[in-house]
C-alpha cells in the first residue's frame, strides 16, 4: 500500500466498520491530542479504551485506563497510536499477539514507521500512518468544513442540522 496517500474510500471503510478503539498513549491532560481524540471518539459512539501504563487503573474521560492492549476487556477493532516512532515496532508486535487481532493500526500525525506497517499488512491488517482520526472523520462527514478547511467540495449548502446540536456521523446518521 502507498502510505503517502489514502483514498477517501479506504479511510471511510475503516472508520465506518470500527466499533472499538484502543487509544495507546492516552493522556489525562485535556490539551493533549490523545485526550481530544479520545473525547471525540466517545462522542461519535465508538467504544474507546485509553491505554497508558502511567495512568493504569485511573479514569480518563470516564473510561478506565489499561496498562496494555492485552488488558482491554473486549476485542479491539482499531489501535490508535499516540506514541513516539521508535515505540511503534514493539507496539505492532503487541498487536499481532492479540486474539482476535484488531483490523487496523492507525498512527497519528507525525507517526510513521514503514517497516512496522509492512509487518502488520503482511498478516492482513489495515494501516494508516501520519493521519489524525478526528480530522479524517470530520473531513469525511462534513463537520470539518465548518472551520474553512479544504474538503475538495465547493458548495453553499450546509449539512442539515440535527435536533439540539450539530453532530454528523460518518455512517450517514445525524
Amino acid at each position: 500500500m502507498n502510505h503517502d496517500s489514502y483514498s477517501d474510500a479506504y479511510i471511510r471503510s475503516i472508520l465506518s466498520s470500527v466499533k472499538t478503539v484502543a487509544v495507546v498513549g492516552a493522556s489525562t491532560n485535556p490539551a493533549r491530542a490523545s485526550n481530544i481524540v479520545l473525547k471525540y471518539l466517545l462522542a461519535k459512539q465508538y467504544r474507546a479504551y485509553p491505554v497508558n501504563p502511567v495512568y493504569a487503573g485511573q479514569e480518563i474521560l470516564g473510561q478506565l485506563t489499561y496498562a496494555s492492549l492485552a488488558e482491554v476487556p473486549e476485542p479491539i477493532d482499531m489501535v490508535d497510536v499516540f506514541r513516539r516512532i521508535d515505540a511503534v515496532p514493539e507496539l505492532v508486535e503487541d498487536v499481532l499477539l492479540l486474539e482476535p487481532r484488531p483490523k487496523t493500526i492507525w498512527m497519528q500525525l507525525s507517526v510513521r514507521h514503514d517497516e512496522a506497517a509492512a509487518k502488520a499488512e503482511a498478516v492482513g491488517l489495515d494501516v494508516v500512518m501520519n493521519r489524525c482520526v478526528k480530522i479524517e472523520y470530520g473531513r469525511l462527514c462534513g463537520e470539518i468544513s465548518w472551520f474553512g478547511v479544504n474538503t475538495r467540495l465547493v458548495t453553499t449548502r450546509k449539512p442539515s442540522l440535527a435536533e439540539g446540536h450539530q453532530n454528523l456521523d460518518i455512517r450517514g446518521k445525524n
